[in-house]
């Protein structure tokens, strides 16, 4: 399966590349997070690719009956577990808490809570599967890995735990931007998972189950 995951920053590039049907080969789109949800709409309605995505810290608050809480026609994973060919998804978005009224930022402790919802469906996908989860996606990366030392890019412990539990294949994250001029790595390897900074956008080939 190919997997086209986006993060943080629009790249004009991307509208074309849509157009001249240069995604032919991508299965899925993984949204994660700070992107404008009409940005994300026109690559998945002119490239014709289903889309996942967790919201950011700069994106509006979910509402079910708002048109503008969310990308129109594809899936907010955020807290939510899926299955998608044979690959097992799960999403939890949203960052650390910096501001007192930030949208979708989260403490630590917050954190944990939200990510104990998805457990039912990890443990699920275990007893039926024989795994809890081939995919993640996250808006902001685990504490410790890709993350930075200002409050606003700090890490979530709650992944930490969440990628020892659950061992997916692949976390693909953004939030924390890696450009090229940086010596840092945007992949890490921790235990069983490849840990991947998208920012902005990485077109990923993952092997079949």
């Amino acid at each position: 399966m190919k997997v086209l995951a986006l993060s943080d920053e629009v790249i004009d590039r991307l509208y074309t590349l849509a157009a001249n049907q240069d995604f032919k080969d991508i299965d899925l789109l993984l949204g994660c997070g700070d992107l404008p949800y009409d940005y994300l709409e026109y690559l998945l309605t002119v490239a014709r690719i289903p889309l996942y995505y967790v919201p950011g810290n700069h994106d509006p608050v979910y509402k079910e009956n708002i048109s503008d809480s969310r990308a129109e026609g594809g899936i907010n994973l955020d807290q939510k577990a899926v299955r998608f060919k044979n690959f097992l998804i799960a999403g939890i978005g949203g960052s650390i808490r910096y501001r007192p009224d930030g949208v979708n930022q989260y403490t630590q402790a917050e954190m944990y809570f939200r990510v104990l919802k998805l457990l039912p469906a990890l443990l699920l996908n275990r007893l039926r599967y024989g795994r809890a989860l081939d995919i993640l996606i996250t808006h902001s990366p685990p504490f410790g890995i890709h993350d930075k030392d200002s409050q606003a890019h700090q890490g979530l412990k709650a992944l930490n735990l969440l990628l020892r539990w659950a061992k997916p294949r692949y976390h693909f994250h953004g939030h924390t931007h890696f450009y090229r001029q940086n010596l840092e790595s945007s992949t890490t390897k921790h235990g069983k998972t490849q840990i991947m900074n998208i920012h902005p956008y990485k077109k990923i080939e993952i092997e079949d189950i």
